[in-house]
């Protein structure tokens, strides 16, 4: 009676470690679904509800899961207040854009300014703006079209342009030059 006691508990301590591998297969499996679930909800646009299920996998998950998590679970945060972000005017919305880039959120602020375009195609201060982000990142041509354009729109943005600092990068420009003192030329 002994040796079948015995013989069952080795048949039970045999059986531990796979049902225990069984039932962790079986919870990698969930949080792998959630994951996806949490991915097609981003798709969709549902910030908010895949931002709570990241959260969650971000705690509970294998390791390379809780790292994209964490990706996601930024994306999600920034797209939920981008989403809840409403303004009155365009004004409105270029002041913030102005505030993004004065903190280094460049490509936020180039979505803005682009926005605006989009909407006010005629909104010089928004071509300004874009000529500003251009020529902080580098982006000569950019910066003079969207310069060009603004002064076309509202001539007093030349005078503006020509004692702006943000637009020290381009003062070696020959170019630039010209569009802001046309009478030398």
């Amino acid at each position: 009676m002994a040796r079948m006691q015995e013989a069952r508990v080795k048949s039970t301590a045999r059986r531990s470690p796979s049902a225990k591998s069984g039932s962790a297969a079986g919870e990698n499996a969930r949080l792998l679904q959630e994951y996806q679930n949490a991915l097609q909800l981003m798709q969709q646009g549902k910030y908010e509800k895949a931002r709570v299920i990241f959260e969650k996998l971000s705690r509970e998950a294998q390791p390379e899961i809780i790292e994209r998590s964490r990706v996601y679970l930024a994306v999600c945060a920034r797209n939920a207040a981008d989403s809840s972000l409403s303004f009155k005017t365009p004004e409105e919305q270029y002041d913030y854009a102005v505030s993004l880039l004065n903190t280094g959120n460049v490509e936020e602020a180039r979505d803005q300014f682009e926005a605006i375009l989009a909407s006010s195609p005629q909104a010089d201060f928004a071509h300004y703006g874009m000529a500003l982000l251009s020529s902080m990142t580098g982006q000569a041509e950019e910066a003079l079209e969207h310069l060009s354009r603004a002064i076309e729109l509202n001539p007093s943005n030349r005078i503006q342009a020509r004692s702006d600092p943000d637009f020290v990068d381009m003062a070696d420009d020959p170019r630039f030059t010209e569009l802001l003192y046309p009478e030398m030329g």
